[in-house]
């Protein structure tokens, strides 16, 4: 069958029935656990009618996720510092999520300490990449079709790699507000990473790793669109921003993120920028932030808000592969 429909083809269907199949086995055992949602006292007045709504369903495709690559490791060896990321951001999302369910509250860990996980995660996965697992310090340049890379000196590289992993998670986790958008946008962003990896290239841990992801996403959407009967939770979001940012790293194409993952990025900075100027003059830019809350006060139903964040994700991944392979 692997010959038949090609590896990424296959181990995105797996991921996919396996997510479809959890689905109706988790929801009511999170039920029954009252692993509900606890939502924002200053959010939108529409969102109140999800409280209680199952959360932690993450591990719906992380499970998955972890099944499938445990198995391709033993021949795809660079999937297993993937696999390993993926474990970690999901521990952490997975405590954070237990802290707000025992606690009956928004707030899990505190800042200092979901941001002192992360940061461990992430200088772990890049410290093992480029002294353990060898993959070297280069970045592909643009318009170069993968085939010129600059050499980036390892103590600007490894940094920055810590940040771009830092980043990238914290903005999908924010991204993760309305139903269906981040497992959405991050089910586009997965695929077109799966073809930029497949592109004159042989089978590779990142492109099936990317493939899985994808199928997860997809399956994950069936319980997670509007109006959803389960949410991913941080364990969820964490772990796909983590996924995310390693595709583009293990690629060498850090800078496509701001392209594909131009959604995370928008949604990061209306956050930053709300603090910013409610602290500085006592006044908000938006009328909510992250940027989807803004737009859902401004009047958009929520199937809005995905459909054109999914839209213009779709557009600047075209803009990205343009931008990589002209």
């Amino acid at each position: 069958m692997f010959e038949f429909l090609g590896y990424r083809t296959t181990v995105f269907l797996i991921s996919f029935i396996i997510t479809l199949i959890m689905g109706p086995l988790l929801i009511p055992a999170l039920k029954r656990m009252k692993f509900g949602q606890t939502v924002r006292d200053d959010g939108p007045s529409s969102h109140f009618k999800k409280a209680g709504t199952p959360t932690m369903g993450g591990i719906m495709f992380l499970v998955p996720a972890m099944i499938i690559l445990c198995v391709l490791s033993m021949e795809y060896k660079d999937t297993l510092p993937l696999l390993m990321l993926t474990i970690g951001y999901g521990i952490v999302g997975f405590i954070d999520d237990y802290v707000k369910i025992i606690k009956k509250s928004k707030n899990g860990l505190s800042a200092t300490q979901k941001a002192l996980c992360l940061l461990i995660v992430s200088t772990v996965f890049t410290l093992y990449l480029v002294y353990e697992a060898g993959a070297g310090t280069e970045i592909v340049l643009p318009l170069s079709g993968m085939a010129r890379v600059v050499i980036v000196p390892e103590w600007i590289y490894v940094p920055f790699t810590i940040l771009v992993l830092f980043a990238t998670t914290n903005s999908v986790n924010l991204t993760d507000g309305v139903d269906g958008l981040a497992a959405g946008v991050t089910l586009i962003v997965m695929i077109f990473f799966t073809l930029v990896a497949s592109i004159g290239a042989e089978d590779s841990g990142v492109m099936l790793y990317t493939a899985i992801i994808a199928g997860g996403c997809l399956g994950f959407l069936m319980f997670n669109s509007h109006p959803a009967k389960v949410f991913m939770g941080d364990c969820g979001s964490l772990a796909l921003g983590g996924a995310v940012a390693a595709a583009a790293i293990v690629l060498k194409i850090h800078w496509v993120l701001l392209f594909a993952g131009v959604v995370y990025v928008f949604e990061a900075l209306s956050d930053v920028i709300q603090v910013i100027s409610y602290k500085a003059r006592g006044k908000r830019v938006f009328k909510m932030a992250p940027l989807h809350h803004h737009f859902e006060l401004s009047g958009w139903k929520e199937t809005k808000v995905v459909a054109v964040f999914c839209s213009v994700t779709l557009v600047f991944c075209v803009i990205g592969g343009l931008l990589l392979f002209l």
